[in-house]
Order: structure tokens, then sequence, then C-alpha cells
């Protein structure tokens, strides 16, 4: 049990660090025009409760990392869980619940792209912390 515990804390805490250099990414990108030069309209404000939002559910999506695939390759293994939280982004949030259109395209035709890349950064990082500290 003490392992357990052990392992599920180090999986939210490089989670969290994927979700602050995602999060910090995806600020970086709207504060420099860089998502508005490609027709995006993702430049959200740096903001707390943005913040703590995306640095908790950066953790609880890292229990992915639990999954016994490709153990051995941490980056690919990233870049595969990644798609998790790109899935439900794409397909739900942003329909369903932020009502910007399937796929986010309300928000600009290469949206689904960002969400890929940003996400992917997600996976990286905390394939990489993990690597890291285990």
């Amino acid at each position: 049990m003490k392992k357990l515990i052990r392992r599920l804390s180090l999986l939210f805490a490089a989670g969290t660090m994927g979700g602050l250099v995602n999060s910090l990414l995806v600020w970086f990108f709207g504060a420099k025009g860089i998502t508005a030069h490609f027709g995006v309209a993702i430049a959200p404000a740096l903001t707390g409760p943005w913040l703590y939002r995306r640095l908790v559910w950066g953790g609880i999506w890292s229990v992915l990392f639990l999954l016994p695939l490709m153990e051995n390759k941490k980056i690919q293994r990233g870049l595969i869980f990644s798609l998790g939280p790109s899935l439900v982004q794409l397909f739900f949030i942003f329909p369903a619940v932020a009502h910007k259109g399937f796929l986010g395209v309300h928000l600009g035709a290469l949206t689904p792209i960002f969400v890929l890349f940003f996400n992917a950064v997600w996976g990286v990082v905390t394939a990489l912390w993990l690597r890291w500290t285990e």
C-alpha cells in the first residue's frame, strides 16, 4: 500500500509539472501572438484559477502512466498518453462545455494541431519527470 501511495504521489507530481510547462507554453504562445498568427484564438491570461485548474488536471491525467504500455520508451509513452487529454478537449470540452465547435474550430481551423502539440508537451515533460525521479 505504501508503495502504491508513493507511486501515485510521484505520478501526480510529474503530471502537475507537465501541466505547468504545458500551461506556460500555452500562455506564452498566446501572449506573443503565435497562436493568433496561425488564426487560432487561444491566448489565455496567466491567472491563478486558470493555472490551478490545469495543474490539477495534469496531475489527474498522469494516472495514464500506470498503464503497462511501452514502459521502456518513456517519450513515446508520453506522446501516446497525451492523446487522452487531447481527445477529451477536442471532442468534449470544446464542443459541449466551451461551445467552441467540434474540435474547437470556432477558435480557428488549426486549433486541433495546437491542442495536440500543447498536450504532447505535457506528455513528454511528465514522462521525463518520471524518468528522472524513478
